[in-house]
């Protein structure tokens, strides 16, 4: 039987998997190679319907998995019509559950799947088992998040090593202290509620949350930050260049696997620029595709993407405009940035980017975003990413004096603080909601990778990297959609990951997709996945009836937070105040284990 290309975007992801096996064989031969093909396969989404008695509040509206083709069409068009801006606030290392493991109405702990999932975890050093636990602390130490850890720690989607994988690599492998392996091990099954990141939960609770977003490669920040602007981390390269290939997690090579620095300044420290660094990153990305018919003027470093160049010409697209504020860095030049970190700084790993001023002029300091915000100075369309870092220009200060080093706001543990880190967020989508930016505008806050923190859904697989693993996806990562146009109180379940944010875009502003372009097609289903029909594209959170008028969009009060709640710490904000109660997670505790000392050193 023939499926059209749009019935196929409606498919399940496991209706989807079979027929791409089918297509690979006659129809004989794929009835028996369809278990075997299956098995190949992880879901990555789960039930609508929730067991009972696990919310305290009354069902959160959902979005289908599949939408009638003309309804659809209808809700892009009413899309385009009121969205104008994009900002992504883009945020370090929490998993979903460590944040949202008891927000009611989700995927979260209390659920059954999360008891066959890691949910008693064995201490082999202090000879018991540990369950997920509440921690109300906003400072807390970094566990391991490479990309052999999360492997490890998702144990092929058991999800059930996150603790004995800690305890044996930090003693083994670290020089660590038995007592501080134990520590650390423990951490990784903690979670937080609105008790300790209140604006992040009142978010969540008067828009839109997703529960099925998945970080889109097993590994640490950099392959992160490169998925959301590429769709892939460095497979096309791979494809192309052999010889470029990476040799191990801990090396340079594609696809980018690690935190390696790139190969241009500035950087944090002038030792940062002597060294090996990354290869030039020479693919597709949304900083391209967004250039549109102004493609052209990418003249340096841009063998690898000029056919691709030459098609975005001739498509005729208008260009939209993006920016991308970093703490820490500057103007940009020379390299004594010390609150800027460079790995996460994902446009500047490509060399058709940083060497071409018509590109790189999108690189701004955090500071100047909110001046061009307030004074009106975006132009009539754009897309804005903004990063923390290391150290918070706001004169912020941790509530425990115990931390006071502690001055990140990119929420990064280890060296920043979780209620700094919302005070981030907060003032950012505070100043959109007060700037006439509001009434046309998508904020997504979204995160990086998973921290290495325990989280109970298995991630879906795809491709192999050259460690012979499958590359990705690794473990869930929230997803707050703040829009006037969102669901207020939604819930999505649809399953994506971070090239779902690329998706979106061309989805929105109508750019070619990365993977239909002509330099990066040739090479899939290795390189960009932002026409795989198995990720979302982010509509589900929209709400149709506001879009199309029928309902009024959400004030931007439901937004604002009083300046004076975000600059105090803690913040003078509760659980009540949220409007939120958090879910009882049967067999969790809500106090850590005797003998857990949290440290912070």
């Amino acid at each position: 039987m023939q499926i059209s290309e749009a019935s196929l975007a409606n498919l399940d992801p496991r209706s989807f998997w079979l027929h791409r096996c089918a297509q690979a064989a006659l129809v004989l031969t794929a009835i028996s190679l369809g278990p075997a093909c299956l098995a190949q396969y992880v879901p990555s989404t789960k039930p609508a319907v929730r067991p009972a008695g696990q919310t305290s509040r009354a069902a959160a509206p959902r979005s289908a998995s599949s939408t009638n083709t003309a309804a659809r069409q209808q809700l892009i068009a009413n899309l385009r019509a009121h969205i104008h801006h994009v900002f992504v606030i883009y945020q370090e290392n929490r998993s979903f559950d460590s944040y949202f493991g008891s927000f009611p109405g989700t995927d979260n702990l209390a659920t059954a799947e999360a008891r066959t999932h890691g949910f008693r975890q064995y201490d082999a050093i202090g000879k018991t088992w540990v369950v997920p636990f509440l921690l109300q602390a906003a400072d807390s130490q970094d566990a391991d998040h490479s990309r052999p850890a999360l492997i490890a720690k998702s144990d092929g989607g058991r999800m059930d090593q996150f603790v004995a994988y800690e305890e044996k690599n930090l003693v083994m492998n670290s020089g660590y202290s038995p007592g501080l392996a134990r520590q650390i091990a423990i951490l990784t099954m903690a979670h937080e509620d609105c008790s300790t990141v209140p604006f992040l939960w009142m978010y969540a609770h008067h828009f839109t949350l997703y529960d099925h977003i998945f970080q889109a490669m097993y590994g640490p920040s950099t392959p992160g930050n490169i998925d959301l602007i590429a769709g892939q981390s460095g497979q096309t390269q791979m494809a192309r260049h052999p010889e470029q290939a990476a040799k191990s997690a801990f090396g340079t090579g594609e696809p980018v696997m690690n935190d390696a620095l790139p190969d241009f300044g500035p950087y944090t420290f002038a030792r940062d620029a002597r060294g090996t660094h990354q290869n030039d990153q020479t693919y597709a990305t949304l900083m391209l595709t967004m250039k549109g018919r102004e493609a052209d003027e990418v003249t340096k470093d841009a063998d690898d993407v000029h056919e691709d160049i030459g098609e975005l010409g001739s498509l005729g697209h208008m260009a939209v405009p993006w920016g991308w504020y970093q703490e820490g860095f500057g103007n940009g030049e020379g390299d004594d940035h010390p609150a800027y970190i460079v790995h996460h700084n994902a446009p500047q790993y490509f060399g058709y980017i940083r060497q071409n001023p018509a590109m790189w002029n999108g690189e701004h300091d955090l500071t100047e975003f909110f001046p061009a915000v307030e004074n009106g100075q975006l132009p009539e369309r754009s897309v804005i990413f903004v990063k923390g870092g290391m150290q918070n220009p706001f004169g912020w200060k941790p509530a425990n004096p115990n931390a006071a080093t502690i001055l990140g706001d990119d929420d990064h543990p280890g060296y920043s603080d979780s209620q700094i880190s919302e005070s981030l967020v907060a003032k950012v989508v505070n100043t959109v909601a007060r700037s006439p930016y509001w009434k046309d505008s998508a904020i997504i806050v979204l995160w990086d990778d998973s921290e290495g923190f325990y989280d109970h859904v298995p991630p879906p697989q795809f491709e192999t990297c050259p460690d012979k693993e499958p590359c990705g996806d690794g473990p869930r990562v929230p997803l707050i959609l703040i829009s006037p146009y969102a669901k207020s109180g939604g819930v999505v379940s649809d399953a994506g990951d971070h090239v779902s944010f690329a998706k979106f875009l061309d989805v929105l502003f109508d750019l070619p997709p990365m993977a239909s372009l002509p330099d990066e097609k040739p090479y899939l289903p290795q390189g960009p996945r932002d026409t795989s029909p198995r990720l979302t594209d982010l509509l589900g959170g929209f709400d149709a009836a506001r879009l199309a008028g029928s309902k009024p969009p959400i004030a931007a009060s439901e937004a604002e937070i009083q300046d004076s709640v975000v600059n105090t710490f803690p913040p003078p904000m509760t659980c009540k105040d949220t409007g939120v109660t958090p879910v009882v997670i049967p067999g969790a505790s809500l106090k850590p284990p005797e003998g857990f000392m949290n440290p912070l050193q």
